[in-house]
């Protein structure tokens, strides 16, 4: 199977909503998606995030995403936030997670960046993946939210 990763276009975002939409199930959290495609489209063009897309070059059919964004660091500097990484379950065991996070790396080294995320604490299969690439799980950091009312 042939793949083409590539930064996404808003004519995406259809299928990238459709990704976290599959992981907000894995994670038995769909409720929580209140976000639409639409929100996804405008919020894209305003530039809040950016996406890598992994796509069949047979299909066209966009196989996994990494959704990330510029954050900083008042310690470190600049950096990226991967807020999700998801590759369609029908599409894992073919290489596209690691043609997506080798891309999403590669982002980071071209600003001399480092990458930050989390994964749930149950995600054997997430947690494997990230050991493979030495990946340092901070124990000793809490994810704290605070809602505010949209």
């Amino acid at each position: 199977m042939e793949i083409l990763i590539r930064k996404a276009t808003s004519s995406d975002m259809l299928a990238v909503h459709a990704l976290v939409q599959q992981l907000a199930d894995y994670e038995k959290a769909s409720e929580q998606l209140i976000l639409t495609a639409s929100d996804y489209v405008t919020d894209f063009e305003l530039k809040k995030f950016d996406v890598i897309i992994a796509e069949s070059t047979t299909t066209g059919v966009v196989m996994g995403m990494a959704l990330f964004y510029a954050a900083y660091s008042t310690w470190k500097g600049s950096y990226i936030w991967l807020e999700d990484f998801v590759v369609d379950e029908q599409f894992r065991g073919f290489g596209c997670g690691k043609l997506l996070f080798d891309a999403v790396v590669k982002e980071a080294a071209q600003t001399n960046s480092f990458i930050k995320w989390q994964v749930l604490d149950w995600n054997e299969p997430a947690i494997k993946f990230y050991k493979k690439y030495k990946a340092n799980f901070l124990s000793d950091w809490l994810t704290c939210r605070l809602p505010i009312s949209r």
